[in-house]
């Protein structure tokens, strides 16, 4: 493995610049207990990993933020120019500690249970393997991807831009394992997805357990994924078998998934009823906020990060348009003041993936704010501003994405 030299903090990542923002999504005694029975203990404030969870041991530990045992940031340094995310760099964010290494011993043997069709039954991923294969390129993101640039001081991992990442998919279409069983049963008005992971006795599952519900319409491009980055999906990411929704934010990508259901309502677990919802600051979650669904419009720098030298600067940075395509990313020297079209980089791996891009600047000595601006096919841009909310989910404001740079 690689030990890259360790890469710089600096002043453009405000949850690192302040540690004791850094507080896990625990809102209560009983959420905490629950925390303990599973098996993992939050950081301490300021605290941080010297060694990687042996889960994640493979991964490039000089590469990451290690914010707690199951919450790891993609440092900005290292997301880098390429289109597809290396696979050890890529950002780690578990609700639930990881299960055992065993489920991935027999991986063709998995067993998936789809219910609300018109023939019910359980597949392993060997028959999935059989029934047909897909593979596609999807932005993987937190939904708190940004909650550091939130002055109120949002709940939750202090995420900068480093919760994301853009990762090759291979499995089989969720539309050609339900046409084979019939088709949705009538009525159906969502998708339900459950994972795997083992909970304790003694607490309420719909507390804890990881299972959401996406609208119907995700059945045409949600698949069953058995590979990421064309090799066997790992542990760490939700293997031997994720839900993938392309375009949808990572919440609903339900790792070690065990059960999909079409449903008439949402489910009523926590994470669906209260959690991952936006509303406003101080007020608590329902189901009657708007759900993290379909990620939005973004983009941020990737390089330069701190300094420059004077005249020719390339300008680096990715963008993606949730789950429309990008048309053209503009990059501003001055703070927002004026733009210059930037250049896309690498191939289109079509619409649910990122586009890095490249702008060549003359920068004078002095000090530089760059900002960038995404804008999609059907004309969404990013806002100058954040949309305030309680747990800082979906910001994709240029304005704070910005970094600042000395150019001498």
């Amino acid at each position: 493995m690689k030990h890259p030299t360790d890469m710089k903090r600096g002043p453009n990542d405000p949850g690192l610049e302040n540690p004791g923002r850094r507080t896990m999504l625990l809102g209560s005694a009983g959420a905490m207990a629950a925390v303990s029975l599973l098996g993992f203990t939050p950081l301490a404030r300021g605290e941080e990993p010297k060694t990687l969870p042996d889960y994640v041991a493979w991964k490039e530990r000089n590469a990451l933020i290690l914010h707690s045992a199951n919450t790891m940031e993609t440092q900005r340094g290292a997301i880098g120019q390429g289109v597809i995310t290396s696979s050890d760099r890529l950002f780690v964010r578990n609700n639930l500690p990881a299960p055992s290494e065993e489920i991935v011993a027999d991986r063709d043997g998995w067993e998936v249970n789809i219910e609300g069709v018109k023939n019910p039954r359980a597949l392993t991923i060997g028959e999935l393997k059989t029934m047909g294969v897909t593979t596609v390129a999807s932005v993987l993101q937190c939904s708190g991807n940004g909650r550091a640039f939130f002055p109120h001081g949002a709940s939750g991992t202090q995420w900068s831009v480093g919760a994301a990442g853009c990762v090759m998919w291979t499995g089989v279409p969720l539309k050609t394992v339900v046409e084979a069983l019939g088709g949705p049963v009538d009525g159906m008005k969502y998708i339900t997805s459950t994972g795997g992971e083992s909970l304790p006795d003694g607490i309420d599952p719909k507390t804890i357990m990881v299972e959401r519900s996406v609208p119907l319409h995700a059945l045409d491009t949600a698949m069953l994924a058995w590979e990421m980055n064309d090799e066997p999906l790992p542990l760490t990411h939700g293997g031997p078998l994720r839900m993938v929704v392309p375009g949808f934010y990572g919440v609903n990508n339900v790792k070690y998934v065990k059960n999909v259901a079409f449903t008439e309502t949402q489910t009523d677990a926590k994470i669906q009823a209260s959690g991952y919802r936006i509303r406003d600051v101080g007020k608590k979650g329902a189901p009657d906020q708007p759900s993290m669904w379909e990620m939005n419009v973004k983009s941020w720098v990737t390089a330069p990060l701190e300094t420059a030298r004077a005249g020719r600067n390339m300008i680096y940075g990715v963008a993606f348009g949730g789950t429309k395509s990008l048309d053209k990313v503009e990059v501003s020297t001055d703070g927002g003041q004026s733009w210059k079209q930037a250049q896309f980089l690498g191939p289109a791996l079509g619409p649910y993936a990122w586009r890095p891009f490249v702008l060549a600047a003359d920068l004078p000595a002095g000090e530089h704010r760059i900002v960038s601006k995404a804008t999609d096919m059907v004309g969404n841009s990013q806002p100058e501003g954040r949309t305030e909310n309680e747990r800082g989910y979906g910001h994709n404001g240029w304005k704070d994405h910005g970094v600042t740079i000395t150019v001498s």
